[in-house]
């Protein structure tokens, strides 16, 4: 179970957040509150896993308030202000709920919370096959085997994907090779990451995989033929 409290200034909202709750098997909604002061001192005392907090309040913000939290919780922001969006994605939210949401929708973003907390309690065992990614103000689950390549654009990386469409993230090449396997990831390029799986050939420094041809930077060069080679 997941334990939850619900942060809103507007009482309706928050028998929504109730309703809603009281639908999902894994959603433990602990308490409500009104008053944001009120839950900042009860989970100073008692810390939950998720938090739904309405942005817009008069005493302090949401995100304001999830940015006082010392412990580690996921929130779901909800808020009539679409407005508020980036400011969301910039403190990692989980998700962003555009009021009034369907349950539905609702359903949509604990289940990505549920995959997110499942995925940070378990042990980093080689057997974990899917990464969480940030993008369009949301986690986005990818299954690693599912990786065709991976592109550098300036301040954005492009994953490529078996299938499906291709995912842009606001994310550095490194922050992002640190997040794959080791042993089946490399950096061919400043702009090229690949798996190892997939390559087709290899030929006059130019690698053939899902169809397209990626360069071999010269910097990466030694470490790419030591690898493929062993």
């Amino acid at each position: 179970m997941i334990r939850a409290i619900a942060i809103d200034d507007e009482l309706p909202a928050l028998k929504i957040i109730e309703n809603f709750c009281g639908k999902i098997d894994f959603i433990d909604l602990i308490k409500v509150f009104n008053k944001p002061t009120e839950a900042l001192k009860h989970l100073r005392k008692f810390p939950v896993e998720l938090l739904f907090a309405d942005i817009n309040m008069p005493s302090i913000t949401g995100i304001d308030l999830y940015k006082s939290i010392t412990q580690k919780t996921m929130v779901i922001f909800t808020t009539a202000y679409p407005e508020y969006a980036v400011e969301g994605f910039n403190v990692n939210a989980i998700d962003y709920l555009l009021k009034p949401f369907s349950f539905e929708r609702f359903e949509q973003a604990v289940n990505r919370a549920h995959e997110y907390y499942n995925y940070q309690h378990q042990k980093q065992e080689s057997s974990s096959r899917f990464i969480f990614i940030r993008a369009d103000y949301r986690l986005t689950k990818i299954n690693i085997a599912d990786i065709l390549f991976i592109e550098g654009l300036d301040d954005y990386i492009k994953i490529h994907l078996q299938d499906q469409k291709p995912i842009v993230t606001r994310m550095t090449m490194k922050a992002m090779l640190e997040k794959l396997p080791a042993k089946e990831f490399i950096r061919v390029h400043r702009s090229f990451i690949i798996p190892l799986i997939r390559i087709e050939n290899v030929s006059n420094k130019m690698i053939s995989l899902a169809g397209e041809e990626i360069p071999i930077g010269i910097s990466y060069e030694a470490a790419f033929f030591k690898l493929f080679s062993g």
